[in-house]
């Protein structure tokens, strides 16, 4: 867990920050070492760790399974989520800013926590995501209540066109007066990519826009395909 965040402290956060306002994402390789990646994927099947299974189809999400961890969560995806937040709430509020919003948040999780609980959202939403063949996951946004942060993160636990081919990560963002743009990435085994929740400032001619943006999954041709999401802020009950 040491080495993992000594790395997260090495990134050049300046050049995420950078990204983040430009793009909406960014993207920090080699976070995850092959070990932690395997470590992540073997919890997968140990359901004492999670508080609640959701099978895609059946809300007509897409096609694959997720599983949302239980608190306590587990130390090194609740120190990631602590030490992830620190070095993005300082984007989030850069962002507020720009966009002439008044919210403001804390420079601790633990008072975003204490916002989200007292709007009755206590359920932890840190996830492990699995597709297989012919799985993918429709254009959403993962919010769970009126309070959200308004940045997550994703790691990714399988290496494209080794352990599955397609199940390319796809953004699309929607441009003021224009058709939607889409950004299709392929992160590969141990990065971290950092993404907007909802919406992110784009800059116009009279200033910056808040422009929304979703994301999903391609379908997944071969093989399978694991990811771990850490979402900040916590869902209603």
């Amino acid at each position: 867990m040491q080495d993992t965040l000594k790395k997260i402290a090495a990134a050049n956060w300046q050049h995420v920050a950078d990204d983040m306002h430009e793009k909406g994402y960014a993207i920090v390789p080699g976070i995850l070492s092959a070990v932690q990646c395997r470590h992540f994927i073997e919890l997968y099947d140990c359901p004492d760790s999670y508080r609640k299974t959701v099978t895609m189809a059946r809300y007509r999400f897409g096609l694959g399974e997720y599983k949302y961890f239980a608190y306590p969560l587990p130390d090194i995806i609740q120190a990631l989520r602590e030490k992830l937040y620190a070095k993005l709430v300082p984007v989030a509020n850069r962002w507020m800013n720009a966009l002439n919003i008044e919210t403001q948040f804390p420079e601790k999780l633990a008072d975003l926590h204490k916002q989200c609980r007292d709007h009755h959202q206590c359920q932890p939403t840190p996830l492990i995501l699995k597709y297989g063949k012919g799985g993918f996951n429709t254009l959403h946004q993962d919010l769970y209540g009126d309070i959200y942060f308004p940045i997550q993160t994703v790691f990714f636990l399988t290496e494209p066109d080794e352990d599955f081919t397609g199940g390319e990560f796809v953004l699309t963002q929607q441009t003021s007066r224009a058709q939607s743009k889409a950004i299709v990435l392929k992160p590969r085994k141990g990065d971290m990519l950092m993404m907007t929740t909802h919406f992110r400032p784009v800059k116009g001619s009279r200033g910056y826009y808040r422009a929304n943006m979703k994301h999903g999954v391609s379908e997944v041709h071969s093989g399978q395909r694991y990811t771990m999401g850490i979402i900040f802020h916590d869902a209603v009950s």
